[in-house]
């Protein structure tokens, strides 16, 4: 999916992925025992693996995130793994009373949304995750599920309906667009989604509440 681990480790300083002439060897780890906070302590001692099995819990959920933003596959892999370059840069400030999923989501989603900004991209997809691997997994990301009993027309219908609220939603500014996603397409508690966007509860609330208003006069003719 993104550029292999050695390539995305090299573009990290030096002294985070080979261990300091100084430092005392370290003992050898089994990194997929470990959680995600003592990964992250060993990777700031500049341990390789732990590097990578952070990368291989995280790679496809920060890609989804992204991909979900701007639609576009290949813009999707590069703004990843800048993501990740950033994350792997700062993992020494890393604070382990937090997440560590909700610190490199933050991370993701601030740079996706400067990308956005400076592009001025406004599409979101609502079709499911593009890393889900069942049918169920992708009607739980979707925003509009499709009922198993239509017809083909139905189907249609409903698809044409979609493609008109991904519209909608993408005309929405981009800290509701955020909630959006985060609420109804990744299903994240409020809590997290204030952690993730660095914003108080209350302004998480009240951003949902107005994206909500705004998606719903935005498509209003079509209960008309």
């Amino acid at each position: 999916m993104l550029a292999d681990t050695s390539s995305l480790l090299r573009a990290t300083p030096g002294w985070l992925t080979q261990p300091r002439p100084d430092a005392t060897p370290l003992p050898s780890l089994d990194y997929a025992t470990l959680d995600d906070r003592e990964l992250a302590a060993a990777a700031a001692k500049g341990r390789e693996g732990a590097f990578r099995e952070l990368l291989r819990r995280y790679e496809r959920p920060v890609f989804s995130l992204i991909y979900r933003m701007v639609r576009d596959r290949t813009l999707a892999e590069d703004l990843a793994q800048e993501a990740f370059i950033r994350a792997f840069n700062a993992i020494a400030s890393y604070n382990t009373s937090y997440k560590f999923s909700n610190w490199i989501f933050k991370i993701a989603n601030n740079h996706t949304i400067d990308h956005l900004r400076k592009r001025k991209l406004d599409t979101i997809s609502i079709h499911g995750s593009p890393h889900a691997t069942t049918a169920d997994e992708v009607s739980q990301t979707r925003l509009v599920i499709e009922s198993a009993d239509e017809d083909p027309l139905e189907l249609i219908e409903h698809r044409e309906l979609g493609d008109q609220i991904e519209s909608a939603i993408g005309e929405l500014r981009e800290e509701y667009r955020t909630v959006i996603l985060l609420r109804h397409v990744e299903g994240y508690a409020y809590e997290e989604i204030a952690d993730i966007m660095g914003l108080p509860l209350g302004t998480v609330k009240t951003y949902l509440h107005r994206a909500r208003n705004e998606l719903k006069s935005r498509l209003a003719h079509l209960t008309a």
